[in-house]
């Protein structure tokens, strides 16, 4: 009973596109017919069975034509030779050389009927492993899951919303559209579902669209904070501040502990040229961020830049210095940094913080005029 154990990242495996494997020549080679127990990370404790195969064509081949072969190396899944080559060294801890031989392994995937093994749920391997994808950022792997995982069951509701979502990740947004519009026809009261269309409508700029769907999930829960948070975001997009405020409000009411949506009305205020309010909004969101250092920094900048629009320029200069302790590269915190300087006439500081700006980015042009000027003010 061989059994081949193949990396989790081998997601072609699933939908048959990969049906080759290269591996050394075994004492006993492989030959047509042989059953393969194919495994992901068998020797970790992400060990999963994946299939059972048959052996439909085997080929010989020494290192020393194989390590310069691109085509084979591609079939394998990787770019080319010399990267399959570094993945062998690593795999054969004992060496390779040239007269070393390895099999060229070709095989069907067969049916979970035809195994003589264990038999698994497929679908819900192959699901688990897209949403481990799906967790670690890795949209192009996932996105391949999900959809090999809808052919065992179109209809399947989850399936199609984090499809939909992966997509969204992936900016192909009006294909995420349409997955959700189908879970929608199975589902149509899935709050959750129409808000995700919300947000996929608001990245393709369908502005008013997005706020229909938006309604529509407020029609069902109108007391989900998620969603009222998406609203707000939305009515600010369209510039409707004072609708977005309320709901802002309205979601403060419910949960008056998420330092995001302070801070979500701290920006709305500034934009409607409210900077009293606006800071009394980031003094809450900065109170409430507890050890969440990038909203902190986010939060101290914000914050700043309201004092700076009340001319409360040593303040703000507090501000941004604790923003930039937070988050050292960020170009906008040194940038702002610089402009408060020169608020307070301290030419000499500001021209060093933007050519600190310039360390990290050669082409910021902002950063190089305000440098100019603070020279010239010398």
């Amino acid at each position: 009973m061989p059994i081949i154990s193949f990396g989790s990242q081998d997601v072609d495996l699933i939908t048959g596109k990969k049906t080759m494997t290269i591996r050394k020549l075994w004492k006993t080679p492989l030959k047509v017919g042989d059953r393969l127990h194919c495994y992901w990370n068998l020797v970790s404790k992400e060990k999963k069975k994946i299939f059972e195969a048959e052996v439909t064509n085997t080929d010989l081949i020494s290192f020393e034509d194989l390590k310069n072969n691109d085509e084979l190396a591609k079939q394998e899944g990787y770019e080319d030779s010399q990267d399959m080559i570094k993945e062998f060294k690593k795999m054969y801890v004992n060496g390779i050389n040239d007269d070393d031989r390895f099999q060229v392994i070709y095989f069907k995937k067969l049916d979970v009927d035809e195994w003589e093994g264990e038999k698994i749920d497929e679908k819900d391997m192959i699901v688990q492993r897209a949403d481990i994808l799906f967790d670690s950022g890795k949209y192009d792997k996932s996105a391949i899951c999900y959809t090999t995982a809808l052919k065992f069951d179109p209809e399947d509701v989850y399936l199609l919303n984090k499809k939909g979502d992966n997509l969204t990740r992936l900016g192909k947004f009006e294909n995420a559209i349409d997955c959700y519009e189908k879970a929608l026809s199975i589902e149509k009261n899935n709050e959750y579902i129409w808000n995700n269309k919300a947000i996929a409508m608001l990245n393709s700029e369908r502005y008013e669209d997005a706020l229909i769907a938006n309604s529509e999930a407020m029609s069902i829960n109108p007391k989900n904070s998620v969603i009222l948070y998406w609203r707000g975001f939305i009515l600010e997009v369209l510039r409707r501040f004072d609708d977005a405020l309320a709901v802002y409000d309205e979601l403060l009411k419910i949960d008056d502990k998420n330092p995001e949506v302070w801070n979500a009305r701290g920006n709305l205020l500034t934009d409607m040229e409210r900077p009293e309010e606006a800071l009394e909004s980031y003094d809450k969101a900065l109170e409430l961020c507890l050890d969440e250092e990038d909203i902190d920094a986010t939060a101290q900048n914000r914050k700043g830049n309201a004092l700076l629009d009340l001319g409360r320029y040593n303040e703000a200069l507090v501000c941004y210095d604790k923003a930039i302790e937070l988050s050292q590269s960020n170009v906008d915190f040194i940038l702002n940094k610089g402009v408060v300087l020169m608020e307070l006439n301290k030419f000499q500081e500001a021209m060093e913080t933007f050519t600190k700006v310039l360390a990290i980015e050669p082409n910021n042009d902002d950063a190089r005029v305000l440098r100019e000027e603070c020279l010239e003010n010398l």
